[in-house]
């Protein structure tokens, strides 16, 4: 069954960079994000795995936990690093998968439709996991999915706003416009009445229209 926004994340146990995880206990009480590639050694995913392990100063900021993976053994992860922070100037400290059984891409449905059919016979050298993107809240439960193709490379910059988004909307009664950036303006919700609103937000807000307020984002 597919998997949806709010579904549990499926748990696991596997082996990583860091050792045996257990997924939901690693998480924590805080936020997570597994997002999968291809392939070790190959050109998309070197320069992505090398933003991230750029960007993870920042989620670690907002306690959000990143984990990488393919089908791709913990042995290639761990001789790949080394050509990542050569070629993109800084070193990957999160866990990566070896997922050589092909058991969490199959629990989180991240095989490529021609590669999706009877187990039989399959192995890890002839799979290969498409661009995924999970993020999970501390209450274990998927709040995003993103699934590029092989050839395109993710904005990261994109998870970490959209990040920065839930996180502020999980907080107070509030949703994001489009483009939105941390620290502008922010909706209040249709469901918080004006007579709600005036105690919530004592500054004011602005009223394009009965169902579109516009208000500084809160703090």
């Amino acid at each position: 069954m597919a998997l949806r926004i709010n579904d549990e994340a499926p748990d696991f146990t596997a082996t990583t960079t860091h050792g045996i995880i257990n997924f939901h206990e690693w998480i924590g009480n805080g936020w997570a994000i597994l997002f999968s590639h291809p392939k070790d050694f190959t050109p998309v995913c070197t320069t992505e795995l090398g933003y991230m392990a750029k960007l993870e100063p920042e989620f670690t900021k907002r306690n959000c936990k990143i984990i990488g993976l393919s089908v791709d053994p913990v042995d290639n992860h761990s001789r790949w690093v080394k050509d990542i922070e050569e070629t993109q100037g800084c070193a990957v400290n999160y866990p990566m998968i070896g997922d050589t059984d092909l058991a969490v891409a199959k629990l989180y449905n991240m095989l490529p439709a021609d590669e999706a059919g009877s187990s039989e016979g399959r192995t890890a050298a002839t799979n290969a996991t498409v661009r995924s993107v999970f993020i999970i809240g501390p209450d274990k439960k998927i709040k995003l999915m993103l699934t590029y193709p092989m050839t395109t490379g993710r904005n990261f910059d994109e998870i970490l706003r959209v990040l920065d988004s839930m996180q502020l909307t999980a907080k107070y009664k509030v949703a994001t416009p489009v483009n939105w950036k941390n620290g502008e303006d922010v909706i209040i919700v249709p469901s918080v009445s004006d007579e709600e609103a005036k105690g919530m937000f004592k500054e004011g807000w602005k009223t394009l229209k009965p169902y579109l307020r516009l208000v500084k984002q809160p703090h």
